[in-house]
């Protein structure tokens, strides 16, 4: 298990970025999210909500509906799942679906999930950190901020024609990275009930069974 502490930046609010070749990338991801998902929500009892943000017109840009599509069919009964393949939410969108989801789940924790740019040597990262993500603004568009907190995978470099590095990043990198947060994320519910003291438990007759029957994560 990661010692606790590593994650103590986090929740002072700096970044931490996680390497995509490491094969313990997901394992690090979860460790990390549920320090957060306890930070923000001791008792695991406001509604567990993921918008993934992207759309499907666009390689580098697809990262946030494949993991929602990923997510849909293994973290239902954990996480409310906006943002995939089929139904995507993007820039022309994004602030009817904010308004929707926010009344929808008003107490929500919200997790948001988009693709990035960086530096060179960042490519192929993940990145997870407290506040909200300002979807677009590796492209220069003005979104709404969303999010309690966010994750972001860097799919490729920024700094020049980003409209045309987005069209032709490497599907495979997006679906590594892909691969990496989903796992996170599911693994992330799943230490954060472990860690949970069983004295703080409260029972609430609304939440999924599957929340309180939890055995361990389910791997794509």
């Amino acid at each position: 298990m990661a010692n606790r502490r590593e994650w103590q930046h986090l929740l002072a609010g700096e970044k931490h970025y996680f390497t995509g070749s490491d094969r313990r990338c997901a394992y690090e991801i979860g460790e990390a999210l549920a320090e957060l998902f306890l930070y923000l929500d001791p008792s695991l009892s406001r509604p567990r909500v993921i918008v993934c943000i992207g759309t499907d017109r666009s390689t580098g840009d697809c990262l946030g509906p494949l993991v929602g599509t990923q997510l849909k069919p293994l973290a239902s009964a954990y996480y409310h799942i906006y943002g995939t393949l089929d139904d995507p939410i993007h820039a022309t969108n994004l602030v009817e679906r904010k308004k929707a989801i926010e009344e929808a789940h008003p107490d929500a924790l919200v997790i948001a999930v988009d693709a990035s740019l960086g530096r060179v040597d960042q490519v192929g990262q993940v990145t997870l950190s407290l506040g909200g993500l300002r979807p677009g603004a590796g492209v220069k568009k003005d979104l709404p901020v969303i999010g309690d907190l966010h994750i972001t995978g860097i799919v490729n470099v920024g700094g020049f024609m980003e409209f045309m590095v987005l069209q032709n990043t490497r599907l495979s990198a997006v679906v590594r990275l892909a691969d990496h947060i989903s796992r996170g994320i599911l693994f992330g519910y799943y230490q954060a009930t472990r860690r949970q003291p069983v004295t703080s438990l409260t029972y609430n007759a609304s939440a999924p069974a599957a929340d309180y029957l939890w055995l361990g994560p389910n791997w794509p």
